[in-house]
Parts: C-alpha cells; structure tokens; sequence
C-alpha cells in the first residue's frame, strides 16, 4: 500500500516527477473540477493511457501542497485486485490505519476499478455505513460504458460527485501547448460565433495546417504528442505499449485477440464507409452478426471507436440501418495500421478526426440516402451538417438541415482550433 503513495514517506513520486521534469507539460482543466468540500463520489473515465493517472497524481501533489495531511489522500491502483472483497479489505486497511492516526477526512483515488468483480459494492456498503460521510472518493476506468452504468447503483449515494471524462488533447488545446497559439473560440452552439472565430482565427491558417499536420501524427494521447515534437516521429516502440494495453483490456472482457484483429482489419478497410454488423460478420471469421456487435461496442466502450447512426430529417434514429466507424484518434488510427498491416489513408483519419471533436460535445450521426453528409449534430433543436473534404469528393448535399459547415483542408485546421471541445 505503501508503495503506490510515497508520500507518505516524503519520497518522490515518480509519475508525478516524470511529469514535472518534461519539456513540454500541461495540467488537465479536468482536476479543476474536482472539490474537496462535502462528501463526493466522482466517476472519472478515459481511454487507456490519455492520462488519467498523471492528472490524478498533479490533482494529489496540488493538495499536498496546499496543507493537506500525506496520510489523508490514499491512492492506489486496481489493475491486480480481483474483486470487491480484496478491494473491502484494501479499504479497511486504510481506514484502520487513519483512525489510529486521527485522520477525519480523506481523498480515495481507486484507479483503473472497472475491471474489479463487483467493485461496487464494497464503495456502496460503506457509503451506506457512512464510513466515507466526510471523504471524496473517485474512482477511474478506462472501459466507459461499464463504469457509467454502475453509477446507476448508487442513487442519492454520490453526494456533490460528478462524472468527468478525460479526452485526448483537442486540437485547439494542441495548440496552444505545440504552437504557442492564443486563438478566440466559442462553444459549438454558437454558430454564428463559431463562424466569427473561424474568420478571426483565419489570419494564423499556414501555421494552423503545419500544426494539422502533425496532429494527424500523434493524435491527442501525451507519449506520441510530446514523443513527436522531441523526436520527430512517434515510435514503433510507443504504439506498441498502446496496443499491449487494448489488448489487455479486451481480453479482460473475454474478447479473442483473432476476432478482434479481423474486426479492427475490417474497419480501417471500411474507410469509415456505412457498414452493417451482417456485413462485418460475412467478411470475418465470427459468422454471427451479434457477435460482431459485441465486438464493435467493446472497442467504443474503450472509448477506441465512436458507431454513428443514421438520422432522417423528421429526427428518427435509424438504429438498424448501416452504420459509420469511426477510430477516435489518430495514433491509435496509427497502432492499428501497424497492427493489420492496413493502408490509412489522410482523409479517413481527418473525417474522424471531426467527428471525434463533435461528439465531445454533441450526439453525432450522419445521413444518407440520395444525398449524404459525413456529420450531423443537432444544435439547438436544429440538425447542422458538417462536411469534410480534404482529399477529393463529390456527391449532393441534402436539403432538409438547417445548416451545413463545409470543411476543406484549409478550413478544417481553422474551425477545430475555433471551439472549445469541453
């Protein structure tokens, strides 16, 4: 226990050094929202390796430094611990210890709980014994959907606890760390603010596209971002550690490595074309149209693929027509390429890139039928079409939205640094 908190020592923390001694850094906005007042239970959730834990470690070592007592922010990480009886256990430890030592109020951190058997009823049963009434609790998982859905077991049990998700690096916030920029931005409902951000933010559009360029290198993750701009290049070596990671967290839920590589080949082979989970299941080796299904939606519970549907223009969600599969980030576009031995292309990478953004801040689908549009997003009870062309294409727009952002290579740059995706 001991080791994951060396704080209680005095001695360093060796993420949260590695962090402080890195050229480039930057402190996720996320911890902002976290506070220490009231009881709390706080659900944190974010891809493998986006930086959970770093930001977890800089939120301890900012309370630290503001007077807390080392032995009241207890930390530990639950990628060994089985279920929720070793995690009671881990618990009772702790609290056995504090009350010896006169510790009224805490800060639990369980990182990585998701994949612990029941973990949540070992929280639940100590809520309810009011063992937590003065500590905030948070508790962080990488596979979103399971984490989210076990909140639902905690009615009246959170206290001033919210759910936070921790996406990549935007591309507005990449850069502002990789290039300095200081751009004016707007939230995405402001349309026609968006629009004079994007005219403002114009005059910086070469250095814009440079930046672009890179981002469709390394993605928003932190190791390939800060890996690219010291060396150059993201390595063999780091998208290596990003795909053992997946790997090992769909294993966790029972997913064969064979059926998920075919799965993967077939999505970057689809070139975010619409597909159908029957289409999935005769081109790969899983025969069962479900079982395709369960697969894609294990890849979007690690937050590894974002599934659109189809909504028609009366506002219906077309849940059995084809869908749109979408990778959420450029370098895990770039560790699955390496992975299949599949060609990515540019313009399947920027599309997604959008469509990622968007769905940070919005429900996202697309349409088509005699005409087509990459995105739709409805904004202010409107549907607004968002249309990527960065290499080349044709075809005719439909007529029912209300609005349709059409985005070039040299607009593309310009819009996504124009909002602010949080």
């Amino acid at each position: 226990m001991e080791s994951q908190n060396p704080w209680w020592m005095k001695e360093p923390d060796d993420i949260y050094e590695e962090w402080r001694a890195s050229k480039i850094k930057w402190t996720p906005e996320i911890i902002d929202k976290i506070s220490t007042e009231k009881f709390a239970l706080y659900f944190l959730i974010g891809a493998r390796q986006v930086g959970k834990t770093t930001a977890l470690k800089i939120f301890i070592h900012r309370l630290l430094k503001s007077g807390w007592d080392p032995k009241s922010i207890f930390y530990y990480s639950c990628d060994e611990i089985i279920d929720y009886r070793e995690l009671g256990e881990l618990l009772d430890s702790y609290f056995s210890a504090r009350r010896e030592l006169g510790i009224k109020k805490s800060v639990i951190i369980l990182d990585e709980i998701t994949f612990v058997e029941d973990w949540w009823r070992s929280i639940k049963s100590r809520i309810d014994k009011r063992v937590l009434k003065n500590d905030v609790v948070l508790v962080t998982g990488s596979a979103s959907i399971d984490l989210l859905k076990q909140k639902e077991l905690f009615p009246g049990r959170r206290g001033e606890g919210k759910d936070l998700i921790l996406h990549p690096l935007s591309f507005g916030e990449y850069t502002e760390i990789f290039g300095g920029l200081e751009l004016k931005k707007t939230r995405l409902n402001d349309l026609d603010g968006v629009t004079n951000c994007v005219n403002a933010n114009r005059i910086f559009s070469e250095k814009l596209l440079e930046l672009f360029t890179k981002y469709l290198k390394t993605g928003g993750f932190p190791i390939p971002s800060i890996e690219f701009f010291e060396k150059g290049r993201v390595t063999t070596r780091t998208l290596k550690i990003y795909l053992d990671w997946l790997r090992g967290d769909w294993r966790k839920t029972g997913r064969s490595d064979r059926y998920m590589k075919e799965i993967i080949a077939f999505i970057l082979k689809a070139r975010v074309q619409p597909v159908s989970w029957l289409g999935i299941a005769r081109d790969t080796s899983l025969n069962s149209p479900h079982t395709a299904q369960s697969y894609v939606e294990t890849l979007e519970n690690l937050f590894v693929v974002r599934a659109l549907n189809i909504i028609s223009p009366d506002f219906k969600i077309l849940y059995r027509k084809n869908k749109k599969i979408h990778i959420t980030d450029p370098s895990i576009y770039q560790a699955f390429g390496a992975y299949t031995g599949a060609q990515i292309l540019d313009e399947t990478i920027v599309e997604s890139i959008v469509v990622s953004h968007l769905s940070r801040v919005s429900n996202v689908f697309f349409w088509r039928n005699t005409s087509e549009v990459d995105s739709v997003c409805i904004i202010n009870d409107k549907q607004i079409g968002f249309e990527v062309k960065w290499g080349y294409k044709s075809g005719k727009k439909p007529k029912h939205l209300d609005r349709i952002f059409l985005l070039d290579k040299k607009e593309i740059p310009v819009f996504l640094a124009s909002v602010r995706w949080q």
